[in-house]
């Protein structure tokens, strides 16, 4: 029985650093300000400024693949694991594609807001995904960074799926 797991955050460097400058702006000016501003006013707007934009680091995608089928979730839009199973998969594969030409980004996207003919994506960074294609002809990608360990996995369970 072979088993693929794999747990994926947003720790782009590129990103963190996105972060960071947009946050600089906004304190500088509450900053300049702060001789008008109540002390409590002034923590809460700094807190806020500075909590809100980490929460993007609380997002997990957690990926795994067993004899029982696709395992995924996106913490904290899915607070438990969603399961596909074999025989709900006509088929399955590890490919390359454009995450903002294709989906419109990062993140739980796609579906009625995007082409809708590519179905849905769920990644945190990069370009390779696990690509399902099911039975009931919707499309899901999950993004993946271990590309020959989910392509070995896929192929051992190939003979499950419909």
């Amino acid at each position: 029985m072979k088993i693929f797991k794999e747990q994926q955050r947003f720790t782009q460097s590129w990103l963190i650093i996105l972060i960071l400058v947009s946050m600089v702006v906004p304190v500088a000016v509450i900053l300049k300000d702060t001789d008008k501003m109540p002390l409590t006013e002034l923590i809460i707007a700094l807190a806020v400024i500075i909590i809100t934009p980490c929460i993007i680091f609380i997002f997990q995608l957690n990926t795994r693949i067993d004899e029982e089928g696709i395992h995924y979730q996106f913490f904290p839009f899915h607070l438990k694991y969603r399961l596909i199973k074999w025989n709900e998969i006509n088929k399955s594969y590890v490919r390359t594609y454009d995450p903002i030409g294709e989906y419109g980004g990062w993140g739980l996207k796609g579906g009625f807001l995007w082409k809708k003919s590519k179905g849905i994506a769920i990644n945190v960074k990069g370009d390779i995904g696990i690509q399902l294609e099911l039975t009931s002809g919707k499309k899901i990608l999950i993004g993946t960074q271990k590309k020959a360990q989910a392509e070995s996995t896929l192929e051992n369970y190939k003979h499950k799926m419909s």
